[in-house]
């Protein structure tokens, strides 16, 4: 454990959330510069030849939903971290928590609305509110409680998702009514509606700023609370993970070096397995659309989950390996502003590909895309070392810290 003047830190969560913020931008770069449904399907949009196959394939097997994954154990680990210094500190825990998540709520509206639609900041702000009640649970009563709401919430969703297949297959057969292979289509195209739309949406993203703006207030107001509804059965149970990992001490680096790497193997090999396996079912099936839905939104989850502890425990092992090398020291301070990372983030991609900035939205290939990614990567490792040597915190969160506080914090190091 690393210590700062102002109270200990743990290096390991520090570096984790260095890793999570940078893996995560290898999925929201689809996000944003491409039409929303690209992220689902190449086939969509982005393209299908080889290069790019490859791409979607190695995204959506090693990096899709682990890296959101890994943040929201990390946000679930950091919770109790808050909780145990304000008791500490003597302070009112409920007060110092639900004044950091309603400023949260209140960044991730901003997010939404004036940047980018793939916000995350509003679901953990409300999840964190709900997660909190379930604080002084033991860990093994975390775990097996979120086992339990993700298993429902995975059931649930196949089901859902499922049906959709179904009534696919049933629009196939020999007699089918004119009606339900109209409803099928009618379904198809509310996840893939064709050129047109496409066409409209690129051109919607090469506009100005009020232009978009307008258009999320116009269509999509309620964005955040439909995402919520949707991912609150998997965020809260990673979230209540996270909380358990920190009790327990895994994921403050506690466990040895060789449970890490043992845990590490088995569940990223088995979640590997899994959705590799998804993968090439999904290839060969042409990356028939209403397979591409079930599999983004149902299928995965169970490999995620596995996948993102798996990672979370050989991540550890690295940084307790390597703890002190500049490279983790570099990547630990990216995890310290990493509030700040991720905001800014949002705020180049969307100059690089929106029309208020550069205009590359819809422009650029899948796989030309990680150029971008690597682009953001260099900056992140430049700057966070830089600020964090001269300053306490990233610059958002010294805001979010001093909002949450109503009052300012001290900046500079002494």
């Amino acid at each position: 454990m690393s210590t700062t003047p102002s109270s200990p830190r743990y290096l390991e969560l520090d570096a984790l959330r260095g890793f999570a913020v940078m893996g995560i931008l290898l999925m929201n770069i689809v996000g944003f510069a491409m039409p929303e449904m690209a992220y689902v399907s190449p086939a969509v949009y982005g393209g299908t030849d080889l290069p790019d196959t490859i791409v979607w394939a190695l995204s959506y097997i090693f990096v899709d939903g682990k890296m959101r994954g890994l943040f929201t154990l990390l946000f679930g680990a950091s919770m109790m971290l808050v909780i145990e210094r304000a008791r500490g500190n003597g302070d009112d825990p409920a007060k110092v928590h639900f004044s950091r998540m309603i400023w949260l709520a209140f960044f991730g509206l901003a997010h939404f609305f004036l940047l980018w639609a793939g916000d995350i900041l509003f679901l953990y702000a409300a999840v964190g509110c709900i997660a909190y009640f379930l604080r002084d649970l033991t860990a093994d009563d975390l775990i097996r409680r979120a086992l339990l709401i993700f298993t429902l919430g995975f059931l649930g969703y196949t089901l859902m998702f499922g049906s959709l297949l179904f009534q696919q297959y049933q629009a196939g057969l020999p007699g089918a009514s004119a009606g339900s292979i109209d409803n099928v289509a009618t379904i198809i195209a509310g996840f893939d509606s064709g050129p047109a739309a496409i066409t409209a949406d690129i051109a919607l993203h090469q506009s100005g700023f009020v232009s978009i703006l307008l258009d999320k207030v116009r269509n999509d107001p309620f964005g955040p609370l439909v995402l919520l509804a949707y991912n609150l059965a998997e965020t809260l149970p990673l979230m209540m993970i996270g909380m358990a990992l920190y009790k327990n001490g895994f994921i403050t680096g506690q466990w040895t070096l060789e449970q890490y790497r043992s845990w590490g193997i088995r569940l990223t090999i088995s979640g590997a397995a899994i959705v590799a396996a998804i993968a090439l079912y999904l290839i060969a099936g042409g990356f028939e659309i209403l397979r591409m839905v079930n599999a983004s939104y149902a299928w995965n989850w169970p490999s995620q989950m596995l996948m993102t502890i798996g990672y979370t425990a050989l991540l550890i092992r690295l940084i307790r390996t390597f703890r002190g090398t500049s490279w983790i020291m570099r990547i630990a301070a990216v995890g310290r502003a990493a509030f700040s990372n991720y905001l800014g983030t949002s705020l180049l991609m969307t100059f690089i590909f929106y029309g208020w900035g550069l205009g590359l939205y819809g422009s650029v290939g899948r796989a030309e895309l990680y150029l971008f990614v690597a682009l953001a990567w260099l900056l992140m490792l430049l700057w966070s070392q830089a600020w964090l040597t001269r300053y306490r915190y990233g610059p958002l969160e010294w805001l979010w810290r001093s909002l949450a506080r109503q009052q300012a914090q001290p900046m500079r190091l002494l």
